[in-house]
């Protein structure tokens, strides 16, 4: 049996398993899985078909190698961006715990196709429908640079493109950082802050996915909100 076979083997068995999403984004109001919420479940089925995956580390990308056990020589390869976060008044190992712990999640959530909610949708809301107008020709949307960082200095992030140069990983990362940030901050000073020192990474976001934008953005406003009322 091939190591492709029997990674699908190991999704749909993964697929009869009622997992229960333990994570709680306080900010766009919903619930997400959290790395131990699935992970067990996954070394335990990877052990019955044969399976073994080794999460590494580079400059620019995190990667999952999938092996079969019995022939090792051809992995799966499931690859991440490498995003890098400076939080303030924490020690850079645990900058880099974080980050590599929030890698091995998404990296384990693609290769089992782990099935999450839709962020803009939650974030956003539905809209009411509105008669359908002509629609004008679309620009092709901008590509992020191979690198972008945050201003040096406390809550500083620097989010970078993965080989495959795939914008919407790249995407999906600053997004979720950003709400990780947002969460450690402490009030709306910090929350300023945030946003100023990354200032350059939401201005490639906005040239990136208009969408993306205005969600990060509704992030913010959120944040501002909520210490606003305590």
């Amino acid at each position: 049996m091939s190591v492709h076979k029997k990674l699908m083997q190991a999704r749909v068995k993964l697929q009869g398993i009622q997992l229960k999403k333990s994570g709680q984004n306080k900010f766009a109001g919903f619930s997400y899985f959290e790395l131990g919420d699935f992970l067990p479940e996954i070394q335990s089925i990877f052990n019955e078909v044969g399976l073994c995956g080794v999460v590494s580390y580079a400059t620019d990308y995190a990667s999952l190698r999938i092996y079969d056990v019995e022939k090792p020589s051809d992995p799966i390869i499931i690859t991440s961006p490498m995003a890098e976060l400076v939080l303030k008044g924490t020690h850079p190992i645990q900058n880099m715990g974080a980050i590599q712990t929030y890698q091995r999640r998404y990296l384990w959530m693609t290769a089992m196709e782990i099935v999450e909610h839709d962020q803009l949708d939650a974030t956003v809301g539905a809209q009411p429908a509105a008669p359908e107008a002509p629609k004008p020709a679309k620009k092709e949307p901008a590509k992020p640079p191979k690198q972008v960082e945050g201003k040096p200095g406390g809550w500083q992030m620097k989010i970078g493109l993965n080989d495959d140069g795939d914008a919407d990983s790249w995407v999906a990362a600053l997004t979720d950082m950003t709400s990780v940030t947002l969460e450690m901050a402490n009030n709306a000073t910090d929350v300023r802050e945030i946003f100023k020192v990354n200032r350059a990474i939401y201005d490639n976001l906005k040239q990136v996915s208009e969408e993306s934008y205005t969600q990060v953005m509704n992030m913010f406003r959120d944040a501002k909100n909520r210490f606003a009322e305590e």
